[in-house]
């Protein structure tokens, strides 16, 4: 017997941005798809009307392919099982509703809103889980279709509902979580699979298209867990086989240690702020394939190829998969280190000009003095953004030295390594970082110190801070003229400090 051909999808609905715990799904099924040499459909579930954001779509999909990934079918690239738009597939969810309604299995519902909230209100007083009771109950087939006209003279709009069999076990072998199970009491009662307004609920459509889709996996959230038994009484009422189901854990923040919630503000949560930000999509796609999912061995750095080779479903964690924000720089930093120049400062220079520090359309002269500021700061930043903070000292005037860094300088040589090192820049040919390196080892051999005792004094003197990239780069980039009066500032302090 021939191999099943595995068939996968994301299904985002179009009412935001692509949050993390989106992207990490859409991430897993692509694996899983590309490894097994299968096909990944990207599906838009925009039948929540009133929750859709104009461009969201666009959004969703602008983003996945920043973060390299793509998909076979889709509404941009079509297929032969479209449309790919559910709000573009209402007669066929219509053909089915009508189907199990001639068949019994489901009814049209007029109960109103008010009354549904009224009878959640008496069984939470009860001590009851609320849930939908069957409103025909104990009425014949001609009284039923009696109260149903009435309803309708009355202009009331019904929902359909299908009919949960009783003492029924709806089971199924998760690939993440093991054997699942769940007693059809425990559903919450006949549910809603057609809303007033015609559109298909969520839990119906979802089955109509991964079934004529041909889906073979369904690899999604936790929070999806409380859905799937309501989906597999739509497959069982249909007479359709259901797909293998896989629900990824948690992603909770390191932190807390608790559920990652787009209300938490302590942790940034979408693609495209990190985008902004100056992070580098290879390094997102290798720490999002990282929540819930271990590779074999220690290496937490991997290639996109090398995670597609050993994508195993099977790897995928039961426990919590905690959203580290130190661990993200960590990884983003480890691929600055290696990436191309050009992309860096690409990026960087974005920053620099939304901060206001660089000019939108900067000489040949000034792009070459930011390529060498971006890659002086390359080996310290965890995104490029922070070279708008790292760089103050190239681009702000020279503050007062504070308390901490009086105190470095004002032992007994500070003044003097100081005084020899504004000579000895006089003496050099050219102001370059390689010449000033020369002029501070002339320092060293005409006062005899060495060390931070030599070193610190020379670097707050002439930038005007602590830390920074080499002393050598900051300076040649800060410019003879500036470091000159950045160091007779300094004297001027410490005179005023009686160092």
């Amino acid at each position: 017997m021939a191999k099943e051909k595995i068939r996968v999808r994301y299904a985002p609905s179009p009412t935001g941005h692509l949050h993390i715990g989106n992207a990490r799904t859409a991430l897993f099924n692509y694996l899983f798809a590309r490894h097994n040499k299968g096909t990944m459909v990207l599906r838009i579930e925009d039948t929540d009307q009133k929750r859709n954001v104009k461009g969201g779509s666009k959004s969703q999909m602008e983003n996945l392919h920043w973060l390299g990934i793509d998909w076979d079918e889709g509404p941009d690239k079509g297929g032969d099982y479209g449309p790919y738009r559910q709000s573009e597939r209402k007669a066929i969810y219509q053909k089915y509703i009508d189907q199990l309604i001639d068949e019994g299995k489901a009814y049209y519902s007029y109960k109103t809103e008010e009354e549904l909230e009224t009878q959640r209100e008496e069984q939470r007083a009860a001590g009851i889980a609320p849930h939908y009771t069957y409103e025909y109950e104990g009425m014949t087939a001609d009284e039923i279709k009696q109260a149903q006209d009435e309803a309708k003279a009355k202009g009331l709009k019904p929902v359909v509902r299908i009919h949960i069999p009783e003492m029924e076990t709806y089971s199924w072998d998760d690939i993440v979580k093991g054997h699942l199970e769940f007693e059809s009491d425990t559903i919450g009662g006949d549910f809603v699979i057609q809303k007033r307004d015609g559109m298909p609920t969520y839990n119906f459509a979802v089955v109509i298209d991964d079934h004529l889709m041909k889906i073979t996996h369904v690899l999604r959230g936790d929070d999806h867990v409380s859905n799937t038994p309501k989906q597999l009484v739509v497959y069982q009422a249909l007479g359709w086989k259901p797909p293998k189901f896989g629900h990824m854990t948690l992603i909770i923040n390191s932190e807390t240690g608790k559920k990652l919630s787009k209300r938490d503000e302590s942790v940034l949560q979408f693609i495209e702020q990190y985008r902004d930000l100056g992070y580098l999509p290879e390094a997102m796609f290798n720490f999002i394939t990282l929540l819930g999912w271990s590779p074999k061995g220690e290496n937490e750095i991997f290639n996109k190829r090398e995670f597609i080779k050993q994508f195993d479903p099977a790897r995928l964690s039961k426990s919590p998969a905690a959203f580290d924000q130190k661990k993200l720089e960590w990884i983003n930093n480890q691929y600055i280190k290696k990436a191309d120049r050009d992309t860096l400062l690409d990026l960087a220079l974005n920053n620099l000009q939304e901060a206001g520090l660089i000019d939108e359309h900067p000489t040949p002269e000034k792009m070459e003095w930011v390529r060498q500021l971006v890659n002086i700061y390359s080996v310290q930043m965890s995104y490029t953004k922070q070279i708008v903070d790292m760089a103050k000292i190239f681009f702000e005037d020279a503050k007062d030295l504070s308390d901490e860094e009086i105190e470095e300088i004002k032992n007994d040589d500070g003044r003097g390594v100081i005084e020899e090192f504004k000579k000895q820049l006089d003496l050099i040919p050219r102001f370059t970082s390689v010449q000033i390196m020369n002029a501070i080892q002339a320092t060293r051999h005409a006062t005899g110190i060495k060390g931070r005792k030599l070193f610190m004094p020379i670097r707050i003197a002439t930038t005007r801070s602590m830390v920074g990239p080499g002393i050598g780069e900051a300076m040649e980039l800060l410019g003879k003229k500036r470091v000159v009066e950045h160091i007779d500032l300094t004297l001027k302090q410490m005179s005023a400090n009686n160092l």
